[in-house]
């Protein structure tokens, strides 16, 4: 059986939920809407759900270890159940996009982003899916910190259109298997 394995990246606790930091963790947390329902429990320093589409088995997880040391969680699951890195996506912000947008990627840089220098850091590689949600520079004067573990009320529509899209995205990989490099505009 094929198993993918859709990363959300984001930080552990209420005091972190409606961050800009935890857009990762708001996606995989609709696809188990979408999938499940589905129960989340402990493994390997993440929250994991785990679910089946006919021959096609995934694990949803969100790394409990906080942003920077993503890597922790993902490569002891990636080795425990076995999943080739081509099954792998990682879900995170990215505050060189413009708010809303979005960028899929088949490999790349960590672009400045430490939870995802923690993953390649801990896998060797770079060579994994990523998509990136947009969530814009910070304000002048304002701390790239500050911007990432804030929240802007008005930013709350065009955010939930991009989580909404980035569910879209990450479901038809789970469905499919298939990831092309894409941006919105």
């Amino acid at each position: 059986m094929t198993i993918t394995m859709v990363v959300g990246l984001g930080n552990p606790g209420r005091r972190y939920a409606a961050t800009r930091h935890n857009l990762g963790f708001r996606v995989v947390e609709r696809l188990g809407e979408r999938f499940g329902p589905l129960a989340w429990k402990s493994e390997h320093d993440a929250l994991v759900a785990r679910g089946r589409l006919g021959e096609r088995g995934f694990l949803l997880v969100k790394p409990q270890t906080f942003m920077n040391l993503s890597g922790q969680a993902v490569g002891p699951l990636l080795r425990y159940y076995k999943v080739p890195l081509e099954h792998l996506l990682v879900v995170l912000d990215d505050f060189e996009l413009p708010l809303g947008r979005l960028r899929l990627r088949v490999s790349g840089s960590h672009g400045g982003h430490n939870g995802l220098r923690s993953i390649i850091e801990l896998l060797g590689t770079q060579a994994f899916k990523r998509l990136r949600i947009g969530i814009g520079q910070p304000q002048p004067g304002q701390s790239p910190v500050g911007h990432v573990l804030g929240h802007r009320p008005e930013e709350n529509a065009a955010l939930e259109e991009a989580i909404a899209q980035a569910t879209d995205l990450a479901a038809a990989f789970v469905e499919s298997g298939r990831f092309e490099n894409w941006s919105s505009s």
